[in-house]
């Protein structure tokens, strides 16, 4: 049965590299999955799903305006719908996603980050965690060896930047996966 899946955690817990390891098995298999990844996020060119260590596939595009149950509704053979960095879906798109699993009974798998710099929800993973089917945390650890839950942005220099916009699209040179004390201590080593 067709479920609607959002795998979530701190940065740095191989949520890329599970979404390309899961569309690799389908491939095997011969089936086709459909991978989606956010439009602004361009570090490794457009389009592109690339995870830390190295893996990289080809993707299509979403913005706020993209209607993924009018894509899948179109598309021909898909066994299963991959999409990554799921935090910045729409309310209105995460609600698409679980009606391409209920009209077309193809399992949606999701991929993001639970909470923003500052500790607050993205608006798709608020509604992700309300209504998936199946939630699963995937694990990373801090600096000091706990569960690292929290994504710290830095600086340059390493300190806790406190201010700006929710979305700033970054990696290791931007955030840091850290536990609840150090995020709310603001250390990052």
């Amino acid at each position: 049965m067709a479920s609607l899946y959002f795998y979530y955690s701190a940065m740095n817990a191989g949520k890329t590299t599970s979404l390309l390891q899961t569309d690799h098995n389908y491939k095997e298999r011969g089936m086709s999955a459909l991978l989606f990844t956010f439009a602004m996020d361009t570090r490794y060119g457009p389009g592109k799903i690339t995870s830390r260590i190295g893996l990289q596939k080809q993707a299509i595009t979403y913005d706020a305006e993209f209607d993924f149950f009018c894509y899948v509704k179109g598309a021909r053979n898909v066994s299963c719908v991959l999409v990554d960095e799921a935090q910045f879906l729409t309310r209105n798109q995460v609600d698409q996603l679980g009606e391409v699993v209920d009209s077309f009974g193809i399992p949606v798998l999701t991929y993001g980050l639970r909470t923003d710099f500052q500790g607050n929800s993205f608006e798709g993973s608020q509604r992700l965690l309300a209504i998936a089917d199946i939630l699963v945390e995937l694990k990373t650890i801090c600096h000091c060896g706990k569960k690292a839950t929290m994504n710290m942005r830095i600086d340059g220099n390493g300190k806790k930047i406190l201010e700006g916009e929710q979305i700033d699209i970054g990696g290791n040179d931007k955030y840091i996966s850290v536990c609840r004390k150090h995020f709310k201590e603001g250390i990052s080593r």
